[in-house]
């Protein structure tokens, strides 16, 4: 079934409690009864396994069996993935673990209206922030000339950055996407490796290709590498150029020098935006102090044109212990 077709159905839910601390969800449409159960009630399995539930499917209802908390945070997940399911007209395996954190529960359940400008719309998918923090980014992203984002990975730096570019880009608002990332390291040395340059530098490059095929069909990704709208390069190649009618993007930038980190920042132009994102816990550089990611932080942030978003572990939006295991290492940093 389409995405409009599925706008079109009633995903209206019942909720009725019993005494034994049951929670019964009723499903006014069994095609989104079916689809939040998932194939071989695979997407429910996920949601129990990751509340500690119990959970069942029964008719035209789900049941829940724990404690109310718990039963009022499945109750709230499969809200969120029904609304989800009328936006995208589908429901994937993220989708079931953004459900159950709580910053996603109040933010896109319970004020889901208020939301709606935030959405971002591609030609796959809708592409929702699912944090606050996420909401500050796509905001700047859309009204600042330049942003300055770090976090943890797994935080929707890159990704929501992509996602908005390409929008202005089938807009035409802008003319060109360029995404960009220091090669293997700072001096991007990649004489060893072999073929030509395209074949030495693409692995290094490979997360941002990922990003766009997920938001628009290959063969149209492809069409517009080649005629220009959307280029990919190694940060090198952006010395002595003047970015205009461009949606300019760093990625992983704390393997990028002060100096490079400027140099990149001083090619806007007109009608330009420029992104530069990283994670300072992630520095591949030989000399971690190299690194100009926080340096363009403490520099820059006064600048009113200029959106500074730093992003922590309860932004991971990946798999609940990605989160987790950034937060135990971030911990680990603070006390030695």
């Amino acid at each position: 079934m389409t995405n409009t077709a599925y706008k079109k159905l009633n995903s209206d839910l019942k909720f009725v409690y019993s005494d034994n601390n049951t929670l019964s969800i009723i499903f006014q449409n069994n095609e989104v009864l079916l689809e939040v159960v998932g194939e071989f009630n695979n997407n429910i399995k996920e949601l129990e396994r990751i509340t500690e539930t119990k959970i069942y499917s029964r008719g035209n209802s789900i049941l829940v069996k724990s404690t109310l908390e718990k039963n009022e945070l499945v109750k709230n997940a499969v809200k969120f993935l029904s609304e989800q399911l009328k936006i995208n007209g589908t429901i994937e395996k993220k989708d079931i673990i953004s459900s159950v954190n709580k910053f996603m529960i109040d933010e896109k359940i319970n004020n889901s209206e208020k939301n709606i400008e935030y959405i971002i719309k591609t030609p796959k998918k809708s592409v929702i922030p699912r944090s606050e923090k996420q909401k500050n980014y796509v905001r700047a992203l859309r009204e600042s000339e330049v942003i300055i984002s770090a976090g943890p990975a797994g935080t929707g730096k890159t990704y929501l950055a992509v996602a908005v570019a390409l929008t202005m880009l089938l807009e035409k608002k802008i003319e060109r996407i360029i995404l960009s990332r220091p090669a293997v390291e700072a001096g991007e040395r990649l004489g060893f490796l072999p073929g030509d340059m395209r074949e030495k530098v693409d692995p290094y490059l490979r997360p941002l290709y990922d990003s766009l095929y997920d938001l628009l069909d290959f063969e149209k990704i492809q069409k517009k590498i080649e005629v220009g709208d959307i280029e990919i390069a190694p940060l090198a190649f952006m010395r002595g150029r003047t970015l205009k009618n461009s949606f300019a993007i760093l990625d992983e930038a704390q393997n990028a020098t002060d100096t490079q980190i400027k140099m990149f920042l001083t090619r806007i132009g007109e009608n330009s935006k420029i992104v530069i994102n990283g994670d300072p816990s992630q520095i591949d550089l030989p000399n971690k102090s190299l690194s100009g990611l926080n340096r363009s932080k403490k520099l820059l942030g006064h600048l009113n044109e200029i959106s500074i978003v730093d992003f922590d572990h309860r932004d991971v939006v990946r798999h609940p212990l990605v989160s987790k295991i950034v937060k135990a290492y971030a911990d680990n940093n603070r006390n030695e």
